[in-house]
């Protein structure tokens, strides 16, 4: 009887450590110690980890660009030395060639394997194709939106076929809509088969992301960064991350990201998970003047007619009616804003009325803003913003966490819930003097 050969992993990676020089001290500082790891055929694996984990420096060294001071890097069992054939990488950035046309940076990948010119042009339309840039082959990238040159960062990689796919934070420079508009595509094409790699390496630090899109989650400390342990992701493919299944998983692997001596292993029956879902930026006045004037006219609008009427870019309209509708104020429906009825209290509130219906449905519709006042009342004493900074880090990009947080600041004290001392940095609950009333728990 014959005996099947496992496969072969695509990579593998042993006992591999970066080191860098300190040249004004005359030491070194490590940023990978230690890695061993494999990246198997048909799978999606994940790099979970903080800033200083050194994850975009694997891939770095995996692709060949630069070299491991230690250890080995093994491509298709063969030791990678000098540029990785079998790799090709969408960067953070969306690195184009301003000067070339989107069908002339897309075939950048192709030179390096001296592509005939009428096949390199045919590789092109069709990863083009792929990712529904069809009608733009002649375009410059000033003329693209940051999502569209992303895509073509992605045909350009598609292009060379390569065996792993390498992704370094590909989606982090995108606002929260956009990007997760590309990051659904992208996993459309793997799960119907038409995804033009054997497997991908994902770097990110968005936990939502990693469990979106991986099969295997690998989690690296930080400073210098070491493999903690790995999580295995079961949840069928298409994934919701609605579902109890998916916040539960979120909720473990948030758990192990806060506690760095927590032991990794694979997750049960947890309770749901903190919900850190993203708040539409729109400070509480505009959303009161919106719900205003839909009154004003008389009730259903067009969001189209809104945006004209106020002689506001739609881009700058939808934030504002995003979070109305989160909040329960209005809803849409085929393209009408109606205020609901909640709505029309707060609209036609006065300014001591207003702030206690706002509470009211920030408390039940905004986890965020809910999250943070739980904390501060929990402790009952002022809390830094850096802590609120460091869990949204895991969720979102420096920036956006930023967003969020000064949104769910900006929220939270109209509404009375806590203040905040910009110049230390803290979160308070306020003082009856403040709000002019007791606060929510009429201590």
């Amino acid at each position: 009887m014959s005996v099947t050969a496992p496969a072969q992993p695509l990579v593998r990676i042993e006992n591999l450590s970066k080191t860098y020089p300190r040249p004004e001290s005359g030491g070194s500082f490590t940023v990978l110690e230690d890695i061993n790891l494999t990246v198997n055929s048909g799978e999606v694996l994940a790099l979970l980890g903080r800033s200083g984990s050194g994850k975009s420096t694997l891939l770095r060294i995996i692709s060949g660009l630069i070299s491991a001071s230690k250890g080995a890097v093994y491509s298709g069992g063969k030791p990678v030395m000098g540029a990785n054939k079998d790799v090709a990488m969408v960067f953070q950035s969306f690195a184009l060639l301003p000067w070339l046309t989107v069908t002339e940076n897309v075939e950048l990948g192709l030179e390096a394997v001296r592509t005939e010119t009428k096949e390199a042009r045919r590789r092109a339309h069709e990863a083009l194709r792929l990712v529904g840039l069809e009608g733009f082959e002649k375009a410059y990238p000033k003329e693209l939106s940051g999502g569209m040159q992303q895509r073509v960062g992605f045909a350009r990689a598609f292009v060379v076929r390569p065996r792993l796919l390498l992704l370094d934070e590909p989606f982090s420079a995108l606002d929260v809509l956009t990007a997760e508009n590309l990051r659904g595509e992208i996993g459309d094409l793997w799960e119907d088969g038409k995804f033009p790699a054997e497997s991908v390496l994902l770097v990110t630090h968005n936990i939502e992301e990693a469990i979106m899109m991986a099969d295997r989650i690998v989690v690296l400390s930080s400073n210098p960064g070491r493999i903690r342990g790995q999580i295995k992701v079961t949840l069928p493919r298409p994934r919701d991350r609605h579902s109890p299944n998916f916040r539960a998983l979120v909720d473990h692997v948030y758990t192990i990201m806060t506690n760095p001596e927590t032991k990794i292993t694979q997750p049960g029956q947890r309770k749901a998970a903190a919900d850190l879902t993203p708040l539409p930026h729109a400070r509480p006045g505009a959303i009161s003047g919106l719900l205003e004037l839909v009154e004003e006219y008389g009730g259903p609008q067009d969001v189209a007619v809104i945006s004209d009427r106020l002689r506001i870019e739609a881009d700058d309209l939808l934030p504002i009616l995003d979070a109305a509708v989160m909040l329960g104020l209005a809803e849409v429906r085929h393209g009408d804003v109606t205020v609901t009825e909640v709505g029309k209290r707060f609209a036609e509130a006065d300014v001591d009325e207003a702030p206690d219906i706002f509470r009211e449905t920030v408390l039940e519709c905004a986890p965020l803003v809910r999250t943070m006042y739980e904390a501060v009342q929990g402790r009952n004493a002022p809390m830094k913003e850096d802590f609120f900074l460091d869990v949204l880090d895991e969720s979102y990009s420096a920036e956006e966490a930023r967003s969020q947080f000064d949104t769910a600041v900006a929220w939270g004290r109209y509404a009375g819930l806590f203040e905040y001392d910009s110049d230390e940095g803290e979160l308070r609950l306020p003082t009856s003097d403040e709000m002019g009333h007791e606060h929510p728990t009429g201590s």
